[in-house]
């Protein structure tokens, strides 16, 4: 009986420890989420996609326990459906939207629909899906915002997520992107061109929620001190 009583005591630790937990996240936070992956102290998998696409995948059933987007209105959409914990939903990070050319490009000044085109010559801007990838909807308020829009749709590379974006800009095969800041900063072979003003566009946060008790853990590590200086280091503001 003793024998017994002493495995319960030295398996209670373990029992109470953090869970092994998948996580769904948006493409933009790869870096960022890997390193604070690292930092638990469960196993993480992690899996990347557009954020239209997680949802989506999540509504369809796929396992996971931890999602993370990059648009407030996909979060919402998923908690439209029962498909988050109550009261687990929280903003862990925030973005920033720039638009970039290849190394070495000069900046843009205040562009315009005849600068862009100017810059674009035959080639095409490469964004996110505007209607599935965040970015790609920011990219689209952005552009409307400056009259832009209705003339460069034809001139348009749309993506899969905003990772894919950035990845045509950096082989040389879209003479310019809209991206976030944090993806800018990941990649050497591009280059900042214009800063996008905050107010231009819809305020970028990056929600999470879990979706099964045991991705509570995970959720409360990506709001640690430490999760909140990784996402700084890599770009990502407050």
């Amino acid at each position: 009986m003793r024998m017994f009583l002493a495995l319960l005591l030295t398996l209670a630790p373990l029992a109470l420890g953090a869970q092994p937990v998948t996580v769904f996240a948006a493409a933009s936070l790869r870096g960022a989420l890997s390193e604070i992956a690292h930092s638990y102290d469960a196993d993480v998998t992690l899996s990347f996609a557009g954020s239209g696409t997680l949802a989506r995948q999540v509504a369809a059933g796929a396992p996971v326990d931890v999602v993370v987007l990059a648009h407030p209105e996909w979060m919402d959409w998923l908690e439209g459906r029962g498909l988050t914990k109550p009261a687990t939903r929280v903003d862990v990070a925030g973005g920033r939207l720039v638009l970039i050319g290849p190394a070495g490009a000069s900046t843009l000044e205040a562009p315009d629909t005849d600068t862009l085109r100017m810059a674009l010559g035959n080639g095409r801007l490469a964004i996110g899906q505007r209607d599935a990838v965040p970015a790609g909807s920011y990219a689209r308020d952005w552009l409307r915002h400056i009259g832009a829009w209705e003339a460069m749709i034809p001139h348009l590379a749309e993506t899969d997520n905003v990772r894919a974006a950035l990845a045509l800009v950096a082989a040389g095969a879209a003479p310019l992107g809209v991206v976030y800041a944090s993806d800018a900063a990941a990649e050497p072979r591009v280059s900042l061109r214009y800063a996008i003003p905050a107010d231009t566009h819809a305020p970028i946060r990056y929600p999470a929620a879990a979706t099964t008790d045991a991705g509570r853990g995970f959720l409360d590590h990506l709001q640690s001190s430490e999760a909140r200086a990784i996402f700084t280091a890599h770009g990502f503001a407050p």
